[in-house]
């Protein structure tokens, strides 16, 4: 036999061996999908601070992980529908922005692992079993809310001394009870008279506050929930209208010109919630992940809302503040 068909046997054998087998089906890496679910008409602030995290984890939104938005615009009876389709899409995991969000995620799912934020008594909620041991398919962040009611309304007294009747606004909620006694107690301890000033669906603020007019109020709080969270400009406006400092949860009531926030830091929180998304893609599962509690709190105060009202912001308290918006 010549060497040159030899050697064309030889290149025949090699490329079969290289040639693929089809036979069997090809394993292919599947690209986890984050279903982010909030009752906003946009994307939280921290929305950014969880993409931050997911990239000093090593992922890449659209290459090694991808995120399905849904919005509920504000309106938290869209949010069971906007689950179900997150759950019909089959994601992986979760992410969900507030009570409602997670009571939604949960209602619609209870294998599909669901990681909270902004929650601010997951367990007086119904939303976990306990903080160290959450059971079932959710876990997540608290915002630690109820035990800081107290030190918003020092903080306000703090600004402004001579307040002696404070109202908060709030709306009823399974864990209502409990942030109204953590006000009371705060308030007998101060020496504040609080007035209570509760709103329902469809949620008439401008009532309220003529409510809060009327009964000669000098301040007021707001209880953290989305219904307030979603429309922090009208209710700044009318609060600038009625002459009422108020202090609020959310940072960006006081960047739309309210006069003080106080509260967790979003950025930080949705930032934290990556590592819990992290841990479940890599299997742990949620109720062997304890509910944390925030780590960082922030002071933010509006100079420019302080002088419209015609009040001076203590030095020691400005001292304090995380940010001052001059």
């Amino acid at each position: 036999m010549r060497l040159s068909t030899i050697g064309l046997l030889v290149t025949v054998v090699i490329s079969l061996l290289l040639v693929p087998d089809f036979s069997h089906p090809q394993s292919v890496a599947k690209t986890p999908r984050i279903g982010m679910l909030t009752p906003s008409a946009a994307p939280n602030l921290g929305f950014g601070g969880f993409r931050q995290g997911l990239r000093d984890l090593g992922y890449r939104e659209g290459q090694s992980i991808a995120l399905e938005y849904r919005f509920a615009e504000g309106k938290p009876e869209r949010l069971p529908a906007l689950a179900a389709e997150l759950v019909r899409l089959q994601v992986d995991i979760i992410l969900a922005d507030g009570g409602q969000a997670t009571a939604a995620a949960q209602h619609a799912t209870g294998t599909i692992p669901i990681v909270f934020l902004i929650v601010p008594d997951p367990v007086g909620q119904g939303l976990v079993a306990s903080l160290a041991q959450p059971g079932g398919n959710t876990t997540g962040l608290s915002s630690q809310d109820p035990e800081l009611m107290g030190k918003r309304l020092e903080l306000l007294k703090e600004a402004v001394p001579s307040v002696t009747r404070v109202a908060y606004l709030w709306h009823e909620t399974r864990i209502g009870p409990r942030f109204l006694q953590e006000l009371e107690t705060a308030a007998r301890a101060l020496g504040v008279q609080l007035q209570s000033v509760e709103i329902r669906a469809p949620y008439p603020f401008d009532r309220a506050f003529v409510t809060m007019a009327e009964a000669h109020v000098d301040a007021f709080l707001t209880h953290p929930s989305g219904v307030f969270g979603n429309r922090p400009t009208q209710i700044v406006d009318l609060a600038s209208k009625t002459r009422l400092p108020g202090i609020f949860p959310e940072k960006i009531f006081a960047e739309v010109g309210g006069l003080m926030s106080y509260g967790p830091s979003i950025a930080a929180h949705f930032h934290h919630a990556a590592t819990y998304v992290d841990k479940i893609l890599k299997g742990v599962k949620p109720a062997d992940l304890p509910v944390e509690q925030p780590t960082k709190f922030e002071l933010v105060i509006n100079l420019k809302t302080a002088q419209a009202l015609g009040l001076t912001i203590p030095p020691t308290l400005l001292f304090l503040a995380d940010e001052v918006i001059r």
